[in-house]
């Protein structure tokens, strides 16, 4: 067995497949791992020697078949514990599609690991144990995946032969996903009923659940529409202008300076006009170049060096920004931060800012709510503590250029930093929570959907029921 055989034999060129980056979330326990392993096994993503070693492996812990969850958790205190700790990212390809398959921890103490490993997603794979329903953990992770900007979700309803493929179970945990879902803006959302432990519904379809005529979790990945995390910029699609957030000042031989940095937003040319933020300074693009030589246009996504028509003072972490169409420079904001530290967080405390390519001391003035992940209402708080998501006011000693969150991820989002410790306390998306009124009436389960995994837009959706009176 080598990776791809019978999968990439199908003469199509890597360039011509389009990649997916997606994060696995969910409860510790629901089988994330086994899932994204028996995904991969079944795919034939795997070498015979790593077969081996999985399968060693299961038998000096005792367990009596190959247990596919260490195909990711790779750690000896992971194997020891049977649970993820560290985001463990894995590599894959069909015909049809490249995949970066970011597999997180479910467990409530690795809550920032699994912040990391979504960051950069353009889909979660949300698994839930269809045995015990969503969990307060499940929603958590779908919470903070929904704030991340994943605009896409396929939800995997896990372990179906523990219920006897018993299609109330599935229908419990997708209402439930689909109301939550539908109150956090989520443009998309599939479930699939699966056993990751038997390979159900993963890759091949199953005659276990007739009352299903949907696709299995690999179609629902296949079929969901992929894009650079960074170039869709918004979650919602409204991508701000070009930015580059300004990483090295480089020095030419014989004079002059031009700026190195990664474009997002939007491209940038020669000959547009721009600001650099936090001065304000106005000025032409005169040349955009990478190692390889000057360029008509800087994609978003591209490290280049840029040059500037007039000699002006810019440094690390100033921004180069579309004059049109530039960021708002800001010491005082409103963000919405999930709290990662032990100790609690308060008005009054002390953090350094990460954003973009600056750094900078800030305070926090004000706590203004914390987010129930149950009823996802902002209550009142008057601290953060482990684990929280809530809404907080800092200011910032030096001025950063900001967009909204849902309008830019790489210039929306910051992270904290403890100025004693150097360790990242939280994570930080500038704005408020963007969250529906809940829908009283609850999703129609009884009606077929007939666009599939397709579907986006405010209604979230679950495809594939049979078309029968609900039960």
């Amino acid at each position: 067995m080598h990776p791809g055989d019978g999968v990439n034999a199908v003469g199509v060129a890597p360039g011509a497949m389009d990649l997916l980056r997606f994060a696995s979330v969910g409860s510790v326990d629901d089988g994330k791992s086994t899932l994204i392993g028996r995904l991969l096994f079944d795919t034939r993503q795997l070498f015979d020697d790593q077969v081996e070693a999985v399968a060693a492996a299961s038998a000096k812990r005792g367990i009596g078949e190959v247990d596919l969850s260490f195909v990711t958790d790779g750690l000896r205190a992971e194997r020891e514990q049977g649970i993820t700790i560290d985001v463990a990212y894995r590599y894959a390809a069909t015909p049809n599609r490249k995949f970066v398959i970011a597999d997180c921890p479910g467990h409530v103490q690795y809550t920032r690991n699994m912040a990391t490993g979504a960051s950069t997603a353009d889909l979660a794979l949300v698994v839930v144990d269809a045995s015990s329903g969503l969990r307060e953990q499940t929603r958590r992770h779908t919470c903070i995946a929904a704030l991340l900007g994943v605009d896409q979700f396929v939800v995997c309803a896990n372990k179906m032969d523990l219920v006897g493929w018993d299609e109330k179970a599935y229908r419990s945990v997708a209402d439930e996903m689909v109301a939550l879902t539908r109150r956090l803006g989520v443009g998309s959302c599939t479930v699939v009923p699966a056993s990751a432990l038997h390979g159900d519904n993963v890759v091949e379809h199953t005659d276990a659940a007739p009352w299903y005529d949907g696709p299995t979790v690999l179609e629902a990945l296949e079929q969901a529409p992929a894009g650079g995390w960074a170039a869709a910029h918004g979650s919602k699609g409204s991508g701000a202008g070009g930015r580059l957030p300004v990483q090295w000042v480089l020095r030419h031989k014989g004079g002059g300076r031009s700026y190195a940095g990664m474009v997002n937003g939007g491209p940038l040319h020669p000959g547009d006009r721009v600001v650099v933020l936090p001065e304000n300074h106005l000025t032409t693009v005169t040349a955009v170049e990478t190692f390889d030589g000057p360029l008509d246009e800087a994609a978003v996504g591209l490290s280049v060096s840029v040059h500037l028509a007039d000699d002006l003072d810019v440094s690390r972490g100033d921004m180069i920004a579309a004059a049109g169409d530039p960021p708002e420079v800001v010491t005082e904001l409103e963000a919405t931060v999930c709290w990662f530290a032990d100790r609690p967080l308060r008005p009054g405390d002390r953090l350094r800012v990460k954003h973009t390519t600056r750094t900078t001391p800030s305070r926090i003035t004000g706590v203004e709510g914390r987010l129930d992940v149950n009823d996802l209402q902002l209550q009142p708080a008057a601290e953060l503590t482990d684990n929280d998501i809530g809404v907080v006011t800092l200011t910032t000693a030096t001025a950063l250029a900001v967009d909204p969150y849902r309008r830019d991820r790489i210039t929306g989002s910051f992270v904290l930093v403890d100025e004693a410790t150097n360790a990242t306390v939280a994570a930080g998306m500038v704005g408020r929570p963007d969250l529906a009124e809940p829908d009283l009436t609850g999703p129609d389960l009884a009606k077929p959907d007939l666009a599939g995994p397709e579907t986006t837009g405010p209604e979230t959706t679950r495809p594939g029921l049979a078309d029968q009176p609900s039960a």
